[in-house]
């Protein structure tokens, strides 16, 4: 980037700066856990940072649901585009760029450019739609490993998310144990409670009983299912936030007093219906439907009875476990599972819980302590 266009970016002199995505393509045909095969398929991404000579000091960021690639940095031309983790990611900052050459990758049923039901389907020379195969997070970390080896990348210095990135990053760690030297597991857990499942599959059911749906092939009508888009957001984004930062932030309070109506007079009302509607202008529902069954299907442990430690005895890598003290979809309880898993397999796992206000939504804030954890676990990486 040129001092001309660092100068630009007036307020933010910690910034990665203009960003532009990538594009790679891939010919070999991929096998995914459903049985089904996708002959070829594209993934968008973006990097961050200079890959050193030895190609060590890579570190692979995956997104949670409804994010992407684009990770840090803002698009020319497009001052409110800053990427979704962009406090966490530049020169300075806890990933900091001047060390490290991060990667952020749009998963394989994404909606941001990567292969998806949105994408053309070669059989039919149409959008996929509902014929798009059901995908999981393994297959997410086999796409992402051809990333890899498309950058030239041998073993990645850290593979890191939270939510279902951290997911990724657990199953990056026995998938391919030795391509990766940490993994950083945020605000994530082993598998999904019944009751995180059953809130998916309210969500789901928002979406698929909307008669624009069309079974998933809304795209050849011209329509979109938004209002199930909408009430699945909003399940969603109620899970993401803590009873106490809801009481915080929204209470009781009344917008213009008591209406007697149906249109939404509580401010905690007003918010949602707004986060629906901006979610339902730029997600795909499709896009949703398989994101969160990879979601619900994610558990090492169901191949070894049940018994996480074995499923974790493959993993090589060093580990930094982080929970919040009030995400209770994603609760400490459940991180600690993941590290008593380690420590029973004699691994090194730094575990860091964090008192924080914010829910699960936390693992997108710089809270400073949280921020702080993981700046000194990086700093300790060798490049």
């Amino acid at each position: 980037m040129t001092e001309q266009s660092d100068n630009l970016l007036i307020g933010t002199p910690r910034s990665v700066g203009f960003v532009e995505p990538k594009r790679a393509a891939f010919d070999k045909p991929l096998a995914l856990s459903s049985g089904a095969t996708l002959p070829a398929f594209e993934l968008m991404y973006e990097t961050y940072g200079k890959l050193n000579a030895q190609r060590s000091n890579a570190i692979l960021v995956c997104h949670a649901l409804n994010a992407s690639h684009h990770v840090a940095g803002v698009y020319a031309g497009k001052p409110e585009s800053e990427g979704w983790w962009d406090n966490m990611i530049g020169p300075g900052k806890p990933v900091d760029t001047d060390r490290f050459f991060v990667v952020g990758v749009n998963n394989l049923g994404s909606c941001f450019g990567s292969t998806g039901p949105m994408s053309i389907n070669p059989a039919t020379g149409k959008p996929w739609g509902s014929d798009f195969p059901i995908v999981t997070v393994e297959d997410w970390v086999d796409g992402q490993s051809r990333l890899a080896d498309y950058l030239g990348i041998e073993r990645f210095a850290a593979v890191m998310g939270g939510s279902l990135g951290g997911m990724q990053a657990l199953a990056w760690a026995t998938r391919y144990p030795q391509r990766i030297a940490n993994a950083l597991c945020i605000a994530a857990a082993p598998n999904l409670s019944a009751q995180n499942i059953a809130f998916n599959e309210v969500a789901r059911a928002a979406i698929m009983t909307d008669p624009d749906f069309h079974d998933g092939h809304f795209y050849a009508y011209g329509v979109k299912p938004v209002r199930g888009l909408r009430v699945a957001r909003m399940i969603g984004h109620i899970t993401y936030i803590s009873d106490e930062q809801m009481g915080e932030k929204f209470g009781r309070q009344l917008r213009e007093g008591i209406k007697y109506s149906w249109a939404p007079e509580f401010e905690i009302e007003s918010y949602l219906r707004y986060q629906g509607e901006k979610f339902s202008e730029y997600f795909d529902a499709n896009t949703y439907l398989r994101i969160t069954k990879a979601l619900d299907y994610f558990d090492p442990a169901r191949a070894t009875g049940g018994d996480l430690a074995r499923a974790l005895a493959p993993a090589r890598a060093r580990f930094l476990v982080i929970s919040f003290t009030t995400d209770w979809r994603f609760s400490p309880a459940r991180a600690r599972e993941i590290v008593k898993a380690l420590v029973d397999n004699r691994r090194d796992v730094s575990y860091a819980e964090i008192v924080a206000p914010f829910g699960h939504d936390a693992f997108l804030l710089d809270t400073p302590q949280y921020h702080a954890v993981v700046r000194t676990y990086l700093s300790r990486i060798p490049t």
